[in-house]
């Protein structure tokens, strides 16, 4: 019997597919110029790595609400599905999963960062103490 591919890896490949991943670097630039950079990762990993100049921290849970412009549980700066977000977690595995998912909602645009925060972290890139902008 032939199956699908299963498994959390194959689902990573899928959710990969379509997504222009960004370098650390990639993700500055498109900051710059008014892409939300949203960090997904607990709080205990952003004690231990520092917080991310200007990215909005999203728990992944509620991360789909926060970003729908048409949730009714939206945040301010999600207002339509043409915006660009990259979201960012601790290696830049589940930002893939992540950013996959606010695709197949509509946001077109949404990818994510290769490699995390630990190539944020690696490519030297500043860090702070916070506090963050948590939206919950």
């Amino acid at each position: 019997m032939n199956r699908a591919r299963t498994g959390v890896d194959a689902a990573l490949a899928r959710s990969r597919t379509y997504l222009n991943r960004l370098t650390p670097l990639q993700t500055v630039a498109v900051a710059q110029q008014g892409a939300l950079i949203v960090d997904t990762r607990t709080e205990q990993q952003r004690r231990e790595q520092g917080e991310l100049p200007g990215a909005l921290v999203i728990d992944r849970t509620v991360l789909e609400w926060r970003l729908d412009p048409e949730s009714g549980a939206s945040i301010p700066e999600a207002t339509d599905h043409d915006i660009e977000v990259v979201v960012v977690c601790r290696q830049g595995y589940s930002s893939s999963l992540a950013a996959a998912s606010l695709r197949s909602i509509g946001l077109w645009r949404a990818t994510d960062m290769v490699g995390g925060v630990e190539a944020w972290l690696e490519a030297g890139l500043p860090v702070t103490d916070g506090p963050a902008d948590v939206r919950r």
